[in-house]
């Protein structure tokens, strides 16, 4: 009796449940095989083609400045002279026109971020404007003072920001023209409206009472942009960008984009510019390499042709594979005719 009563196990009557669906089961045979490859071949390779052609056409100059730098790297070595400036500049040729929208990148290399210890130091709790303990948080040993003021914002990357200030300026029949360049607008919509956020207050030097900056920064999280309240804190572009770490020791990230006005609203033309660079951030401890890049952009993006190339690689593999699997065939159909007679 008891065992009419517990309630039985047993899957319900249905098709679902007892696997009684109707199945479709391939029969593959040699010519769909064949065509299967043929045509995934042959569609990677025209896909691979167009995106190698279109990174190809992507405008693009890279200058190294460390080594023209070399003095400021040497100043900057010594933390002692953290409040003391240092400029330099970079001259160029620009033997092209780069027509369309330009823009402004800088390079590290050998700079490692896929640390684990470095790519979880942050507070993504504190980055949302949130009253938080950073003590608590994995941001050590960048989160307090030995006073007890916290850090705004916490955690290693956000203390190791690249902080160098690059301006470009264009040389045209004897006069100096500054390059008009947006430094808003450059971070995903996703980041600025929902990843960060600063703390509600009637200002932003309130909203931060209370914090500090980090160690290495010259100044606080709510000055990084005293000219545009919307670009400042912890919703300030270049900070955003920086918070998103590289998984290689050798990166670039958007640093700037050329403004598209007065003599500058078809690119840049072609001539002599100059990078005049205020020098902070300092690489020859790790032995490090700064760049300053600039490049246009096409449908397929900028001039990395690592897709075009997997695709190129998959659509040759899957044609050879179409071949050898067509060769094998003829092979055992002769021997099998061969045997017959």
């Amino acid at each position: 009796q008891e065992a009419q009563t517990r309630p039985s196990r047993c899957p319900d009557n249905s098709a679902f449940k007892q696997q009684k669906l109707p199945a479709w089961k391939p029969q593959l045979s040699l010519a769909s095989v064949l065509s299967i490859f043929f045509v995934i071949g042959a569609a990677c390779l025209a896909v691979g083609i167009c995106l190698i052609v279109s990174a190809n056409s992507v405008r693009e100059i890279e200058i190294n400045y460390s080594d023209t730098c070399s003095d400021c790297s040497t100043l900057r070595e010594n933390s002692s002279n953290w409040n003391k400036e240092c400029y330099c500049s970079a001259d160029f040729i620009l033997k092209e026109d780069m027509l369309g929208d330009v823009f402004m990148y800088y390079g590290l290399q050998n700079f490692y971020q896929n640390h684990r210890r470095y790519v979880i130091s942050r507070s993504d709790v504190q980055l949302l404007g949130r009253d938080v303990n950073v003590e608590n948080s994995y941001c050590t040993p960048f989160t307090t003072y030995e006073n007890g003021t916290p850090m705004a914002p916490c955690g290693a990357i956000a203390n190791s920001i690249f902080n160098d200030t690059i301006d470009l300026f264009y040389n045209v029949n004897s006069s100096v023209i500054q390059v008009p360049l947006l430094k808003t607008g450059n971070s995903w919509w996703t980041d600025k409206n929902v990843k960060f956020r600063n703390p509600v207050a009637q200002n932003l030097s309130s909203a931060f009472a209370g914090t500090a900056r980090p160690p290495y920064w010259q100044k606080p999280v709510y000055m990084l942009d005293e000219e545009d309240e919307r670009n400042n804190g912890y919703i300030n572009d270049e900070l955003i960008i920086w918070m998103r770490v590289s998984a290689f020791s050798t990166f670039r990230n958007l640093y700037r984009r050329v403004s598209r006005t007065g003599q500058f609203a078809d690119g840049l033309p072609a001539g002599n510019y100059t990078f005049y660079i205020s020098y902070n951030f300092p690489v020859s401890k790790f032995k490090g390499k700064k760049y300053v890049i600039l490049s246009t952009v096409v449908w397929s993006g900028g001039s990395n042709p690592f897709l075009g190339i997997a695709y190129t690689v998959c659509g040759t593999a899957a044609t050879l594979t179409g071949f050898v699997i067509t060769a094998i065939h003829l092979k055992l159909r002769k021997e099998k005719t061969y045997f017959q007679k």
